[in-house]
């Protein structure tokens, strides 16, 4: 898929798993696609768990699902407080509504729980939510890359196959 002149939305919230955030950020914007972050507020920085920073240039409020070809959600614990945001909730939705590739790592498939688009889908996940995600319908598999439809799942950041298919 060509990229040049696209654009890609991923949600930041503090303790985002920062490999998980920042190597599909660099990936994708070397593959021509314009990343923005959308945090809760904009122009604010919001550190990984590791302690790596990044400043958001949008509050998650002031974008729209439909000036963006797809949406990346990385793990860490940054996605549990963003699935208490009903503007996460909403524009996950729209993604999935429209069909617009979701990608996600790890824990965020919290996030797609909460939207409540996991049923029927195919998905993995670290083992640590596969409960989570089969309560909210998903059909989990213990793999590396799992991909159903518009939705991207990785399991870890070790996995060589995200590291492959740059879902990490």
């Amino acid at each position: 898929m060509e990229l040049k002149g696209t654009r890609v939305l991923a949600f930041v919230d503090e303790e985002f798993e920062d490999l998980e955030m920042w190597y599909p950020v660099m990936r994708l914007r070397e593959a021509g696609a314009e990343v923005h972050l959308a945090g809760p507020k904009s122009g604010t920085v919001y550190h990984g768990k590791y302690g790596v920073p990044l400043t958001t240039e949008y509050a998650i409020d002031e974008v729209k699902s439909e000036d963006y070809i797809g949406l990346y959600v990385p793990g860490g614990w940054a996605p549990d407080k963003l699935r208490r945001y009903a503007s996460v909730l909403r524009l996950t939705r729209e993604f999935h509504e429209a069909q617009k590739p979701i990608a996600h790592i790890c824990h965020a498939g919290w996030v797609l729980a909460s939207a409540k688009i996991c049923q029927g889908y195919t998905m993995t996940s670290t083992p640590g939510i596969k409960d989570d995600l089969e309560n909210a319908g998903a059909i989990w598999v213990d793999e590396e890359v799992v991909v159903d439809r518009n939705i991207v799942s990785g399991r870890r950041p070790p996995d060589p196959a995200c590291v492959q298919q740059g879902v990490r």
